[in-house]
């Protein structure tokens, strides 16, 4: 789970960076107010990077998603974008915890045999 997981998160990272451009060319937005969300938003994908794994990794990344999206009300491309990878999160958590199932299945296995 942690690497399609960390995968996506370093997929946001670089969407946020871009996302920041586009909103530093909004005259009522705060260049320096832009970079600081942008910048602490990218730094908190690739903190989760780590911290999918423990206790409210996943939970911490489902909020990371929904900020991504309301980041729409300022930048309308990150509605579309922020579902986008709503729903690649999903299938990271989901489909990663279906791979780590089955990689322990076949240890089981493999130490019976």
């Amino acid at each position: 789970m942690r690497t399609l997981c960390a995968s996506t998160l370093i997929g946001e990272v670089f969407v946020i960076g871009f996302a920041g451009l586009v909103a530093m060319k909004d005259p009522d937005l705060a260049m320096p107010t832009v970079w600081t969300v942008s910048g602490i938003a990218m730094f908190l994908c690739l903190v989760l990077c780590g911290l999918v794994t423990r206790p409210g990794g996943v939970a911490m990344g489902w909020a990371l998603q929904l900020g991504l999206v309301a980041s729409g009300f300022f930048v309308p491309t990150m509605f579309f974008l922020g579902a986008m990878f709503a729903a690649l999160w999903w299938a990271s958590v989901h489909y990663g915890r279906k791979i780590d199932e089955a990689k322990a299945r076949f240890a089981a296995q493999a130490d019976t045999a």
